[in-house]
């Protein structure tokens, strides 16, 4: 607009801008018919249009906050994306779009370990029926991570961190 005040012809407008005369007249009709005030909005229709459905990212949330996937605790967007059918970078906007992080749950995640009731029971009936001045441990068990040691700055053991011999 500022161009065309100073009295710049529209093709030498668009050479400048890099877009089509037809634009900076569009752009000039605008300006004299609606003035400043809406100069900016992108008008109705106009744009970049939606590459997923409405219906589908309904769906993506509720499945997000009602559903589980097999076998796991939460959604991941790998998981998702595999699920639904759209890329990671749909479920990354849709999620990010609405808060949802469902990798940060405040419920109570159980196990998927199919004998977990079992042990469970057994562990609650051993603190709650254990001997006088016994002595309950409990060891759990993780999958070993090829990175870790023992203690930071320390070479890991041989046998493994937490089972070190040491007087």
């Amino acid at each position: 607009m500022l161009l065309s005040a100073d009295g710049v012809a529209n093709t030498a407008i668009a050479d400048r801008l890099g877009v089509s005369a037809s634009s900076v007249v569009a752009w000039r009709e605008r300006f004299a018919a609606e003035g400043l005030a809406k100069f900016a909005y992108v008008r109705h229709g106009r744009g970049r249009k939606p590459s997923i459905s409405s219906e589908k990212v309904e769906e993506i949330v509720q499945v997000t906050l009602h559903e589980r996937p097999p076998s796991e605790t939460h959604w991941s967007c790998r998981s998702m994306t595999k699920a639904q059918g759209v890329s990671k970078a749909t479920v990354q906007r849709i999620w990010s779009a609405r808060g949802l992080q469902p990798h940060r749950t405040e419920t109570f995640k159980l196990s998927g370990d199919k004998r977990f009731e079992e042990k469970l029971v057994d562990m609650f009936w051993l603190y709650l029926n254990s001997p006088d001045k016994a002595v309950v441990l409990c060891i759990g068990r993780k999958k070993p991570d090829p990175g870790s040691r023992a203690h930071p700055g320390e070479p890991a053991d041989e046998q493994g961190p937490g089972l070190r011999n040491d007087p």
